[in-house]
């Protein structure tokens, strides 16, 4: 252990009775499987329990909706009547504690959006959503006001929620006040115009909050730890700012041992509440900053936080008292113990591309781009040894090839990296030229960090071929081979004003002033907005009808965003033709010839797997596993997950 290095990260903290052994929380972040009776299902309580095991200090279990009736979210809920509710919740608690971690849990209530998370969209559009106010939500549904029958009854289900899970083994009661949720509407000057004494001043609004607070003190008793979940600030013109999140803050305190501070709202402020890989590290802290200066009660701070050394001063600097992470313990379960053993180098970082929320809504699980046992991990959070120790040649080193080596090293086997060039990371080099994803380029400087840690034999400037594997007789042999970059075939391609975007960290100095980028898939649309944040005049073109189709369906919003912020002009429907020194001469939709104006033409139309290095090597070895890009252009949740499991399957 290296106390010295992190010595506030590392420090035990005590809310309540409870003394939690570090300052760095795993914040809420919602079930993976829930059961149809709304119970945690198996893979839930894995998911949350390899972040107890990473060392996380608490482990916050995500929504535990108190009010069916009047949410009905299909999230967690927990009651006497549903047979099994009680002991899945028990099981889920014994499962972090276990560990050394806290078990937490956070109460809920959706308030006006109910339904949000709801896999069946019928049934969705079919409930009835209530908040503080009559109205209607941005998608149209209406809304009903809540009668104060109503609020008491939902004062009333927090403290029994709060009951059963302290009996069920949680050790700490999270609040739900932000975001948006029921708490924060009733906050909210924007969603809050009721005349009672619920609405109106802030102290009316706040009545709500309060009332639930104390509600549940009584329901578990003094010396139990109660956090509350806040927004420090709406983030848009009608709502609360931060003044009065302080003075909300300073009005609950007395009845809570956390003050959790967030941001945003469901409203308008998601990329507020989750900042996107555009915005800085730890861009709402100084929520909890000015908050704490309110305050005589511990305050956590929680947004695209990750690297150890900025959460040290975060609490050195008395800005905050504890760190909440929750995309990046998905991304390193185990950030805890490498921080408090001196390993912080070898830590995974969180690219920030909105993976894991993207897979909610699509397939309803969870996954993380760099972590292939995220959803998954009641099939394994181990790395079992091999029976039987075999020499490996993987060709490539990728991103897929450098999990597949890290992995197959770890099982005991004996593995030999191939790289064709100097350095590894496949096409992650690529990415080190772009700001806002160096964390992508420096995924494959900590993998590769790691497989020499585990013993793998680097060979750099190794070309695999049929006669090298024969040489080398491997046991098994992992095609990680990867892809070459589409060039189109227009007449002045290989002109001097022409790159691809594969190689613009080798070429920056080429690029000039007025910039055509051709292809408008996601590397096309993260290069253009990057040029265009340089200062560039940036056209990007695309031959479909939209853009970036590749990207998921969390991040795009924010990625088209950035395209219309800083790219000049885009050209949909538009294919290209030809390159000149003047710039990119186009067909438009109806068939007339453009010119699109730019002294440097960026080629970023696509990959193409590499097949020909690929078919070469099929039947070289006893076992031979394709993996990555060779078999089809993708992403790197692909590779990390295909190169995980071929090193598990040898």
């Amino acid at each position: 252990m290296n106390p010295e290095k992190y010595p506030h990260l590392t420090s035990p903290i005590q809310l309540g009775r409870v003394i939690f052994r570090n300052r760095m929380f795993s914040a809420p972040m919602g079930a993976t499987d829930i059961t149809p009776e709304c119970n945690p299902g198996p893979r839930t309580q894995g998911f949350y329990e390899l972040r107890a095991k990473g060392g996380a200090g608490s482990v916050t279990v995500s929504e535990l909706v108190v009010h069916p009736e009047t949410d009905a979210s299909h999230m967690l809920h927990l009651n006497l009547e549903t047979v099994g509710s009680l002991a899945a919740h028990t099981f889920l608690a014994d499962a972090i504690r276990r560990h050394g971690a806290v078990p937490s849990i956070e109460l809920s209530h959706s308030g006006q959006y109910a339904g949000t998370y709801m896999a069946d969209k019928n049934k969705k559009a079919s409930l009835c959503q209530w908040g503080p106010s009559e109205g209607v939500r941005p998608d149209g549904r209406p809304v009903k006001e809540l009668s104060k029958e109503q609020i008491k009854e939902i004062v009333k289900a927090y403290a029994d929620n709060a009951t059963l899970c302290k009996r069920a083994g949680y050790e700490m009661i999270m609040v739900h006040g932000g975001h948006g949720w029921l708490i924060h509407q009733f906050l909210s000057p924007f969603q809050n115009h009721r005349t009672d004494e619920y609405g109106g001043s802030l102290d009316n609004r706040i009545r709500l909050a309060r009332e639930v607070l104390t509600a549940v003190r009584e329901a578990v008793g003094p010396g139990f730890p109660i956090e509350f979940r806040m927004s420090g600030s709406e983030l848009f013109e009608g709502g609360y700012g931060v003044e009065e999140g302080c003075y909300i803050a300073h009005a609950i305190e007395d009845l809570v041992d956390l003050i959790h501070v967030s941001a945003g709202s469901y409203q308008f402020g998601f990329f507020d509440t989750t900042p996107p890989m555009w915005a800085p590290h730890g861009v709402n802290v100084w929520l909890a900053s000015e908050i704490k200066k309110h305050v005589s009660k511990p305050v956590a701070t929680v947004g695209g936080l990750g690297d150890p050394a900025e959460m040290e001063k975060i609490i050195a600097e008395g800005k905050a008292d504890v760190v909440y992470m929750a995309r990046q313990l998905l991304a390193d379960p185990y950030l805890p113990q490498k921080v408090e053993s001196g390993k912080d180098d070898r830590i995974i970082r969180c690219l920030r591309c909105y993976t894991c929320m993207a897979e909610r809504p699509t397939t309803f699980t969870r996954r993380c781009a760099v972590n292939p046992l995220i959803g998954r991990e009641i099939e394994g959070m181990d790395i079992t040894p091999a029976y039987k120790k075999k020499k490996v040649l993987i060709a490539g080193a990728g991103v897929a090839g450098l999990e597949a080596a890290v992995t197959a090293a770890k099982r005991g086997h004996k593995v030999i990296l191939c790289e064709k060039s100097d350095k590894v990371g496949g096409i992650l080099k690529s990415e080190q030229a772009i700001s806002f994803k160096l964390a992508m380029y420096n995924l494959g400087l900590t993998l590769e960090r790691l497989a020499l840690d585990e013993g793998v034999e680097i060979r750099l400037n190794t070309v695999v071929t049929p006669e090298y594997v024969e040489k080398e007789k491997p046991d098994a042999l992992i095609l990680a081979v990867g892809s070459n970059p589409l060039i189109p075939k227009l007449p002045g391609i290989d002109g001097e004003n022409v790159v691809v975007v594969n190689n613009y960290y080798r070429e920056k100095e080429k690029v000039g002033d007025t910039v055509v980028v051709l292809g408008g898939g996601l590397a096309g649309c993260e290069c253009a907005i990057h040029l265009g944040m340089e200062g560039k005049k940036v056209h990007l073109v695309e031959m479909r009808d939209t853009l970036a189709p590749d990207c998921n369906i969390r991040n795009r919003p924010i990625l088209l965003r950035k395209v219309s912020e800083f790219v000049t002009e885009t050209h949909l429907e538009c294919a290209g033709q030809e390159i000149t020194p003047e710039g990119l001469i186009c067909k438009d939709k109806d068939g007339n010839e453009i010119l699109i104006p730019g002294k440097t033409i960026i080629c970023a139309v696509g990959q193409r797997s590499n097949r020909a290095d690929a078919d070469a090597l099929h039947r070289s070895a006893p076992f031979v596993r394709e993996i990555g890009d060779c078999l089809r252009p993708a992403n790197i949740t692909k590779a990390v997950y295909e190169g995980y499991h071929a090193a598990l399957d040898i």
